[in-house]
């Protein structure tokens, strides 16, 4: 696979998880240095009052050093959520025929506030 190179970083190798409307990007960057970094952005596709689209990211930097505790913690995370709510998804927004503009209440996970507080979020504050 040839590199590319995106807003200056090269990009080494690339995996894409599409989910719903939103699209997970997983990238392997090379620094300055030609160490390998991880990146993983979310994409959410959204619709302006006067129907047109715009995708709304959200960006996280892993490093090396972070993988072994960030794979622990989300296995760790994951295993509860697996455990007390098991796998089976309880949100009507997951059924392949709901449609969210038919539904008169927006899910709170989904509110402009959550998605705010969301973005806010800083590597600092991690």
């Amino acid at each position: 696979m040839n590199p590319k190179k995106l807003n200056g970083k090269e990009e080494i190798f690339s995996k894409v998880m599409r989910a719903g409307r939103r699209t997970y990007f997983f990238d392997v960057r090379a620094t300055r240095a030609d160490d390998y970094y991880l990146t993983i952005t979310e994409s959410k596709k959204q619709v302006n009052e006067d129907g047109s689209e715009i995708y709304k990211k959200h960006k996280i930097y892993l490093y090396k050093e972070d993988f072994a505790q960030f794979n622990d913690l989300l296995k760790e995370v994951t295993d509860f959520i697996i455990d007390h709510k098991g796998e089976e998804v309880i949100s009507e927004s997951h059924d392949p025929n709901y449609n969210i503009e038919d539904n008169d209440s927006t899910p709170l996970r989904e509110t402009e506030e959550t998605v705010k507080q969301f973005s806010d979020v800083r590597f600092e504050d991690i």
